[in-house]
């Protein structure tokens, strides 16, 4: 063009690539941008991307290192202090000393650590594929806006307050393994109360109400997985507290309580919060109990003491 003063100027003006439009203009379509949406879309904790048959394989690891560890753990301590399996009556003979022996105890409490962290990293395992999916999200970790977090301490105050009433209404005067553990020494007594309060909510929620209870739901129905979580979650605390009916009741009652918070918040991060509500009340009578025995009389002490200990229910898994 020609300017005012007579200087000729030239504009430059470039030409698009037609292979760079054809991308521009693909990528302006909807469609390839809702493809793109969903590809980085956070997976539904309801519809999760394992299946049951993972999830089945979860929960049996998780119990079978809960039953193999303390042995894992037993064995080599019982063997320096003699025992062997040529010995007459063998198999009762360490039973009765994995109960009897305080170290024994405390190696068996203690084995409860890493068999909870092998779970939790068997629970990542299958939620992220490997790392493939992102694990907060798949789980349910979010908090879901029609359930306040108030509402979950509050009914973990009333699930302890309603389990610890079950227990004592049922139970009467039974003893179970557990309370013979909490009563082997102060150091069982405070590796339990450690276990209830910073790994047993996390471990028993991801496993039962996160990993187990998502694909029932997708296949069973509401009503069918919170039957079948109620179901299995009780029936591996029986031997645990047997033959105390009134604390197996109890753990049915936070069973029941805590599937049907999943059920209805769509969310796991409430069943967890219960969970620790309910675990962290025990974990404090554990811990404060040893403490006021001097302060009360021995008959009232007994009271105390049968009372707390039957409200001491889902510790661990």
């Amino acid at each position: 063009m020609i300017d005012p003063f007579g200087t000729t100027s030239y504009t430059a003006c470039t030409v698009p690539n037609p292979d760079e439009t054809t991308a521009l203009l693909e990528e302006s379509d909807p469609s390839a941008l809702l493809g793109i949406r969903d590809r980085n879309q956070l997976p539904d904790p309801n519809d999760p991307p394992w299946g049951l048959g993972g999830a089945l394989l979860v929960w049996l690891a998780s119990i079978l290192l809960i039953v193999l560890m303390p042995v894992v753990f037993l064995l080599p301590y019982a063997w320096s202090r003699g025992f062997n399996s040529g010995m007459p009556d063998y198999a009762q003979a360490l039973a009765e000393f994995a109960l009897t022996d305080k170290t024994a105890v405390i190696l068996q409490v203690v084995s409860l650590i890493p068999s909870h962290l092998v779970t939790l990293l068997l629970v990542w395992a299958v939620v992220t594929r490997f790392g493939k999916k992102p694990f907060w999200a798949a789980i349910g970790w979010g908090w879901p806006r029609h359930f306040p977090w108030w509402l979950a301490v509050m009914l973990g105050v009333v699930l302890f307050a309603g389990g610890g009433f079950i227990a004592w209404l049922f139970g009467a005067e039974k003893p179970t393994q557990l309370e013979q553990i909490i009563n082997s020494s102060l150091a069982a007594r405070y590796i339990i109360s450690f276990l209830a309060v910073c790994t047993a909510p996390f471990v028993e929620e991801f496993v039962y109400r996160g990993v187990l209870y998502a694909p029932l739901q997708r296949l069973a129905g509401v009503p069918g997985a919170v039957v079948v979580v109620l179901a299995l979650f009780t029936i591996i605390h029986v031997p645990q507290y047997w033959p105390n009916t009134g604390v197996i009741a109890a753990v049915a009652l936070l069973s029941i309580a805590l599937t049907i918070v999943r059920a209805y918040s769509g969310r796991l991060l409430p069943c967890i919060v219960i969970h620790l509500v309910f675990n962290g009340i025990q974990a404090i009578i554990l811990i404060i109990e040893p403490h006021l025995k001097p302060l009360i009389p021995s008959a009232e002490r007994a009271a105390l003491a049968a009372s707390s200990l039957r409200a001491l229910i889902s510790l661990v898994i």
